[in-house]
């Protein structure tokens, strides 16, 4: 399998690129991958001693100078861990790369020891760099922003790294083709997923798991193509860790998998092996379906006049939790937005007390939900006031003030003391059985508060975070949490292997969401991906079908005046609440496939399938002029209609084998079945 790199480079010795002490590739202590995809288990690691020195003078995040004089130095196996330990002697600098086998992947670290006399000064830690025989691949990648994720872009490599005759006068490429995080929202401009896709052998997926900055490249040579695979850094990034003689730095997470086929079948291995990675809990695997009153419903603006309608027509549609989003906390005069960190009910806000709506909830079947912002702080929140200074983010001297929020910093006590005190009590006194936990500010590089830099103090801090979510849970098993950051933007697997559920986008425009959510399961689980389905009164029976269908094509979040709709557009929520109840175990088994590619934005005719054994479900999006979808890859498979019941089925055709289905004009959708014949 393709292994990792850590704070010094692979060097010039074997096709990988690693050189060990006797001049044979370190990867010996490794498992080669299937035939093109080869990997050392040595790191790149810049220093400030050395700045960003290079063996060759280049852009790319390998072959540093201190990296190439790294030499094997022994390995052993643990458990699921493979464990290969360098040094490189001059320095004293210690590095073993861990590659832990994780489904059919590896998740691949490097922790980098300073066992010399000085401080060591760490600009970058490569997680994992590896290289793949031939150049014939197409490069996936996905762009994003808010209202506006999963916008995917599949393109020759050819066209983003030429061949710039390498092979013939003897140069080294000094090019890459960079994907870079910046700020804070690990997913605000791009996703932390790539691939290198090839229809006639092996291709490969990676992700960085980190919810601070990160970055991964592409370079190549005559015959190879080189991915690097990188935390934060000092020239993208502001990122620098000291290292005192005996101290030790751990890279973010990569993580590899290599499959045979194209696009398709690579994502499926990327699937199972974000299923390996997940923190096991109980809790997760009821999947339940979630109301939420946010989305096109309240906004942020709760009552208990307001709710209790919301309340008996969720429980009515088949809804497990409700959960009462932003607003609580803020009285109905001051507003919210610049007032949490207490997390106390807003006065005047419910008749009753929100204990009543609580109830209420309860008493309808199911269980209540709340809206935090845990990391925020209002700038007129009293919690300003009584935590220091140095348990927020600071630069220079001074809080960062971001959309009129501080930003609590979890690497300190006091902020992680608040915390557990507001979440202890909700659950305590309200019975709080499940957290929508938002992020809504992109703070910047990070906090230079205890950190030589402050992208460090950002990796720190999320850090924290993950461990202080994994810590609530183990207070509160049966407690659920849903990661959102205005919609997806921090989607990655840093949070995503600790929580149960991710909101896929803030989008509110139905007609736009079926990209959002058919494109979800490249970055996330199918099981995770909280596709928001929000029927309204002023939608046709065709148009409520199609706003349904982005629900049911991963995790059902509902929302919408669902006590409003008329008789046939309750049936037609009903109905695909009942559908995605009834086939989310199969959901949740399921690997990702897109008979018509990973979708464009504007494209008229979007389609998912979901497939698992014994079959799955296809859902077909039509938003423009009639089409006729053949599904060769479906040959020999019996494609059935199951959503909606009682609106006009599209007709299925078979040619020579081959599922054809004609997809009408304007805004439809419909769900099929699609299970052997």
């Amino acid at each position: 399998m393709p292994s990792a790199a850590s704070s010094s480079g692979p060097g010039p010795a074997c096709t990988c690129g690693s050189r060990t002490a006797t001049g044979r590739c370190g990867s010996s202590a490794s498992r080669p991958g299937p035939r093109a995809v080869r990997g050392g288990a040595l790191p790149d690691r810049g220093a400030a001693r050395r700045g960003r020195a290079r063996e060759n003078n280049t852009q790319i995040y390998v072959r540093s100078a201190i990296g190439v004089r790294l030499r094997y130095a022994g390995h052993e196996s643990v458990g699921d861990d493979l464990r290969i330990h360098q040094v490189e002697e001059a320095t004293g600098i210690e590095v073993v790369s861990v590659l832990r086998a994780a489904g059919p992947g590896l998740q691949i670290t490097q922790t980098v020891r300073n066992g010399g006399d000085r401080d060591l000064v760490l600009t970058m830690v490569t997680s994992a760099v590896f290289s793949v025989a031939g150049t014939g691949y197409d490069v996936l990648w996905g762009r994003a922003e808010w209202l506006g994720e999963g916008r995917w872009e599949q393109r020759p490599l050819a066209e983003l790294l030429p061949d710039l005759s390498f092979g013939r006068y003897g140069f080294v490429g000094r090019g890459h083709f960079p994907v870079t995080s910046h700020g804070s929202w690990s997913s605000g401009e791009v996703l932390p997923t790539g691939v290198l896709a090839s229809e006639a052998g092996p291709s490969v997926a990676w992700q960085v798991e980190t919810s601070a900055g990160w970055h991964w490249e592409l370079s190549r040579d005559a015959g190879t193509v080189t991915v690097g695979v990188l935390g934060p850094t000092d020239l993208e990034h502001q990122f620098a860790e000291r290292l005192a003689p005996g101290r030790e730095f751990t890279s973010v997470p990569a993580g590899v998998v290599v499959a045979d086929g194209g696009r398709d079948a690579t994502f499926a291995a990327l699937t199972e092996y974000r299923r390996a990675i997940r923190v096991p809990r109980a809790a997760h695997e009821s999947y339940p379906v979630v109301y939420n009153d946010y989305m096109n419903t309240l906004m942020g603006d709760p009552s208990t006049e307001k709710l209790l309608p919301l309340i008996a027509s969720a429980a009515a549609a088949g809804a497990e939790y409700f959960c009462i989003d932003a607003g609580w906390f803020g009285s109905p005069e001051e507003g919210w937005w610049d007032r949490p960190g207490e997390w106390r009910e807003g006065p005047g806000r419910f008749t009753g007390g929100l204990r009543s709506v609580m109830d209420a909830i309860r008493g309808a079947g199911m269980r209540p939900g709340l809206w935090l912002e845990p990391e925020a702080v209002g700038r007129k929140s009293p919690v300003a006031e009584k935590l220091p200074d140095e348990a927020f983010f600071c630069r220079f001297g001074e809080r960062v003030l971001e959309g009129n929020h501080y930003q609590l910093d979890l690497r300190h006590p006091a902020a992680r003391a608040h915390l557990d005190e507001a979440v202890d009590r909700l659950v305590e006194e309200f019975g709080v059985a499940f957290f929508k936990l938002d992020y809504n500010s992109n703070v910047g590089a990070g906090t230079d508060v205890d950190a030589e830099a402050p992208g460090a103090g950002l990796l720190g801090h999320t850090r924290g975070l993950r461990d202080w979510l994994l810590a609530v849970q183990e207070r509160h098993p049966d407690l659920l949490l849903e990661s959102c950051s205005s919609g997806g933007m921090r989607m990655d697997y840093h949070l995503l292997s600790a929580v149960h559920l991710q909101s896929t986008s803030d989008q509110q425009d139905y007609r736009r969401y079926p990209v959002v959510a058919a494109t979800a399961p490249a970055s996330v689980l199918p099981e995770q991906a909280g596709n928001w389905a929000y029927p309204d009164t002023s939608m046709t029976p065709e148009e409520t079908a199609f706003a349904m269908a982005s629900g049911v094509m991963g995790r059902m979040y509902l929302s919408g005046f669902l006590h409003d709709l008329g008789e046939e557009q309750s049936a037609l929520v009903h109905e695909a609440v009942a559908l995605h109840r009834e086939r989310r175990g199969d959901i949740a088994a399921s690997v990702p496939v897109w008979p018509l590619g990973l979708p464009g934005w504007d494209d008229d005719v979007v389609a998912l399938l979901l497939d698992a054994e014994p079959g799955g479900l296809l859902a077909v999006w039509s938003r423009g002029d009639a089409a006729e979808l053949a599904l060769p890859d479906l040959a020999g498979r019996a494609v059935r209609q199951v959503y909606p019941a009682d609106l006009p089925a599209w007709t299925v055709r078979d040619r020579d084998g081959v599922p054809v289905i004609d997809v009408p004009p304007g805004l439809r959708a419909r769900i099929f079945e699609v299970a052997p014949r």
